[in-house]
């Protein structure tokens, strides 16, 4: 994770890769880029607190496998480190919202692998209604990339689509994640996710 300052927008930038969430009550803007990977923004709105996070499922999965399967524990793990995060700077998970981002048909997966982006837009829209997590906003699927730039303190978003083909160095970064996250689950090893 990264930050920086900027001039343009007077605020402090905070830069999740995949793999990463964060959260705050301080007003900074949250950014990342999501091809096939999932980055949902949760808030509430009146306690002033939000966070993002940015992750992959390492497989395809059935809605009523979601709670019990191998590779639904990665979305589960990703999805309630942020809420936890949320809760104890005084989200109350009652209030909390979603936006919704990502899942583009971006990377290239075996055969066997199945609907991985698919998969991975169902689980997040199945997470938050299970949690009673209003989908307010969701920008999903497609085959195009995502710049995400979430303003924490007016809960707004700018989204700037853009062509995958002319940024090999983002996906170089999104398959470097998704090899290890792969390899994690054959190895069958804990799923770490990073925050600041």
């Amino acid at each position: 994770m990264q930050q920086f300052y900027s001039e343009k927008l007077k605020k402090t930038i905070i830069i999740l890769t995949a793999g990463e969430y964060f959260a705050t009550q301080n007003g900074e803007v949250l950014y990342t880029v999501v091809g096939s990977c999932i980055a949902t923004c949760i808030y509430d709105e009146e306690r002033k607190v939000a966070g993002m996070n940015h992750f992959l499922l390492p497989g395809m999965l059935r809605p009523d496998e979601m709670l019990s399967s191998e590779v639904g524990r990665y979305g589960m793990f990703a999805m309630e480190l942020l809420i936890g995060e949320l809760i104890k700077l005084g989200a109350r998970r009652s209030e909390l919202k979603a936006k919704l981002f990502g899942g583009g048909k971006v990377l290239t997966f075996r055969k066997n692998d199945g609907d991985v982006t698919g998969s991975n837009i169902r689980f997040a829209r199945k997470f938050l209604e299970l949690e009673g997590i209003t989908t307010v906003k969701e920008d999903v699927g497609g085959n195009r990339g995502r710049k995400i730039l979430f303003f924490s303190d007016t809960k707004k978003v700018l989204l700037k689509r853009f062509d995958v083909r002319t940024a090999r160095r983002f996906i170089k970064r999104e398959q470097e994640y998704k090899s290890r996250v792969f390899q994690k689950r054959l190895e069958k090893s804990p799923v770490m996710l990073f925050k600041k």
